[in-house]
């Protein structure tokens, strides 16, 4: 499920406690979370409606000017309408994880899963991902990827697993090393 950053704004400002989306199957389960580019969103409930019970004020704390706007959106999808409650839930746990030096265990844990990521794929990738950040932070990720052999959306696939272990952190244009990855890179 993906939020326009002003929806997110709205989201952690607590103006918006309301998500409409036309699925042909949910995404998301009451009670899950979602990942963020400002944080963790919290999933209150998921709802089965038909379109014409939205009300002005369901659509207001949904972001839109008004309920047309959702039947808009709605008529311009197909699948089941939902209804979702949702609440800011916090900061994303990767950047507390990122940030911490990681200690001898930990590096020692990290570096076994980095080798489970390398024998899962065709080929070791993980410390020349990791080599081609530290050496060119801010890069654009089509060029870190044309260096590292791979096609960009493979690459990004690989940057995020990465990124899921606190390693890298993404920039507006490409990534950089977390104190994390700088401290897992200089051991292996």
């Amino acid at each position: 499920m993906l939020f326009r950053t002003k929806d997110l704004e709205a989201i952690f400002a607590g103006r918006c406690t309301l998500a409409f989306r036309r699925w042909k199957k949910p995404t998301v389960k009451p009670g899950g979370t979602l990942r963020t580019a400002l944080g963790m969103v919290g999933i209150d409930s998921v709802e089965a409606i038909a379109p014409d019970e939205v009300t002005e004020d369901e659509a207001r704390a949904a972001g839109y000017k008004d309920r047309a706007g959702v039947i808009a959106m709605f008529e311009a999808q197909q699948g089941t309408c939902y209804r979702i409650r949702l609440h800011p839930a916090g900061p994303d746990p990767r950047e507390a994880l990122r940030e911490a030096e990681p200690d001898a265990l930990e590096l020692e844990t990290l570096a076994v899963r980095l080798l489970k990521l390398d024998k899962a794929a065709p080929a070791p990738w993980t410390k020349q991902a990791l080599q081609l950040i530290a050496a060119h932070p801010g890069v654009v990720s089509t060029t870190l990827a044309e260096n590292a052999g791979l096609e960009r959306a493979a690459f990004k696939l690989n940057i995020r697993k990465l990124k899921a272990l606190g390693l890298t952190v993404s920039l507006e244009v490409g990534y950089r090393l977390s104190p994390r990855g700088v401290a897992l890179l200089a051991t292996l």
